[in-house]
């Protein structure tokens, strides 16, 4: 009986590795209003995600929360309620809840500089005039952390930037999200499986 009490404290011990733990934080804006809009990839990209998983969304401290088991490894999908502009407390308040190390974390958002759809994933780098980046640099006092940044492109007239960003998509863009949304699970998936160096190698410019 000596191999089965090892082989549940083995299972304790992964259960409770921080290394096998991983946070990935969509950002996006709470209410109706703003579900379907661009600014809001962050949260339909998690949305995805869940639905593929079988896992829902429920209310949380600072967020909705929804959790996915792969291969041994414990994923929590957060949606901050906090606006966009405060993202850093509610990504800064799960990673120290549940003790996640930095280098499993990952933040989805919108991108204005790269094409429709198109995937960029870098391990570090600027908030690039991003506020939901912006604001979770200046909580955790560092830009390294995983930021996965998926194109709404810059097709916005001049003075036109705000009501793009927190518009709807139109009827072409929304053809094609569906497909996006489900490469951009599998990235997630495998950001949490294979590592950061070999998801930029895959998924980057896809």
């Amino acid at each position: 009986m000596k191999w089965l009490t090892n082989l549940f404290k083995k299972e304790a011990q992964e259960e409770t590795d921080p290394m096998k733990k991983y946070l990935i934080a969509g950002l996006g804006n709470p209410g109706a209003e703003y579900v379907n809009t661009r600014h809001n990839i962050g949260f339909k990209v998690l949305d995805r995600l869940a639905q593929q998983e079988g896992s829902d969304f429920n209310t949380a401290k600072l967020g909705a929360m929804a959790e996915v088991k792969l291969k041994g490894r414990t994923v929590y999908l957060l949606k901050p309620n906090t606006y966009m502009n405060l993202s850093g407390k509610a990504v800064k308040y799960w990673l120290d809840q549940e003790k996640i190390p930095l280098e499993n974390l990952l933040v989805v958002t919108d991108d204005l500089n790269i094409p429709f759809g198109t995937i960029r994933i870098k391990a570090k780098g600027s908030d690039g005039g991003h506020n939901g980046l912006k604001s979770i640099q200046q909580v955790l006092t560092t830009t390294e952390y995983a930021r996965f940044r998926f194109g709404i492109s810059d097709a916005f007239k001049k003075g036109q930037q705000v009501n793009y960003v927190l518009g709807e998509w139109d009827e072409e863009e929304k053809a094609k999200l569906s497909e996006r949304l489900d490469i951009s699970s599998e990235a997630i998936k495998s950001f949490v499986l294979s590592g950061l160096p070999n998801t930029m190698s895959s998924f980057n410019g896809k």
